[in-house]
């Protein structure tokens, strides 16, 4: 399986420090007031702010439910595009063929038409996982500092070669200039393809079977593309994404407030027979309430990272390495030499892109 990614537990706290530190220190201002400078009103019932965790995890378990399933239906698609490329990859080369033997001119041309063909698909996995990794207004998570540093530290191909660099190798510049000047580009190259055949079919070198089987394939591709276009351009709806949000910061915003005097309940429970621990077991109010809250912002913001799985965060589908995966086996295919095959996209920080 292509996908990636091993999180430690060191990854994950730094990954959410700054929430952390804030609820370290949320907990602890309010824990003084109540304990130092008496302030003993700052005290909620337990009973509403547990209700409030119960709507909270319903919520958030929902997003993430919806989350993994945005992902694992893109993963799915993805493996699709593998199987059906190198579907296409083996029909091009046993199918555009000459039957007469001794044909050598034309055997010759065909082997350059397989060439074009299979790199014509490559540029169309190109055209696509660009298409997947651009920008839309509401995939807002490369704005977040710690998913920042992230970004510096993985690379994301996309981000760092243009597209115009990426499909120079695989189209004539007539082709290129033709693609790119088109919005939707993985589309036109796939016309380019079935112009292709047809020619070859009206020259009578591709018979009649021959030509819808490998027009079928294109098909294919195009609901494959139509697949994995869906889920980039439908988000997961936003009155859910926000009310999750919403309810999991007035949650971490109230927990304390119930928290506290519970535990300086339990502390004065302690005194007659743990004299020590009870003097001081308000204090482990802090790291509780921050636990809680963490443990909460948590799920909340991994469902968040999860609805876009095309945006080039470390939880992605791999599209990089997948498209460079099907790249190499194409051209092995076509008995290109190992040196002329461009290497497989390197893992970085156990995170293949």
């Amino acid at each position: 399986m292509l996908t990636k990614k091993r999180y430690s537990v060191k990854e994950m706290v730094l990954w959410t420090r700054g929430e952390t530190l804030i609820y370290l220190s949320y907990a602890a201002v309010l824990t003084v007031l109540y304990e130092v400078v008496g302030l003993t009103f700052l005290n909620v019932p337990w009973t509403p702010v547990a209700l409030i965790g119960t709507a909270v995890a319903f919520m958030v378990g929902f997003q993430n439910n919806a989350a993994y399933e945005r992902i694992w239906e893109a993963r799915k698609i993805w493996g699709a595009i593998v199987n059906t490329s190198r579907t296409w990859g083996m029909k091009v080369q046993d199918l555009v063929r000459v039957d007469r033997e001794g044909d050598v001119e034309n055997q010759i041309n065909l082997s350059e038409d397989r060439q074009i063909l299979v790199y014509r698909h490559i540029a169309w996995l190109t055209a696509l996982r660009y298409a997947m990794r651009s920008r839309k207004s509401w995939e807002t998570q490369h704005r977040a500092i710690t998913n920042q540093e992230w970004r510096k530290r993985i690379h994301t191909p996309e981000y760092i070669t243009k597209l115009e660099e990426s499909l120079e190798p695989y189209l004539s510049e007539t082709e290129q200039a033709y693609v790119l000047s088109k919005s939707n580009k993985q589309a036109a190259i796939l016309y380019l393809q079935s112009r292709h055949l047809r020619a070859l079919k009206d020259k009578g070198i591709l018979k009649e079977f021959t030509f819808l089987n490998l027009e079928d394939v294109l098909e294919e591709l195009f609901t494959h593309q139509g697949q994995t276009e869906r889920i980039k351009n439908f988000p997961y709806p936003r009155q859910y994404a926000t009310l999750s949000l919403y309810l999991t910061r007035i949650f971490a915003i109230l927990l304390p407030f119930g928290i506290i005097p519970e535990f300086a309940e339990i502390g004065e429970e302690m005194l007659e027979e743990f004299n020590r621990v009870g003097r001081y077991f308000i204090w482990l109010a802090i790291p509780f309430c921050a636990v809680v809250s963490w443990a909460f912002h948590v799920m909340e913001r991994m469902a968040r990272v999860g609805e876009n799985p095309f945006e080039g965060t470390a939880n992605d589908v791999p599209i990089s390495t997948i498209s460079r995966s099907i790249e190499i086996n194409l051209r092995e295919m076509l008995d290109e030499p190992d040196s002329e095959i461009p290497k497989q996209f390197p893992e970085e920080m156990n995170v293949q892109m």
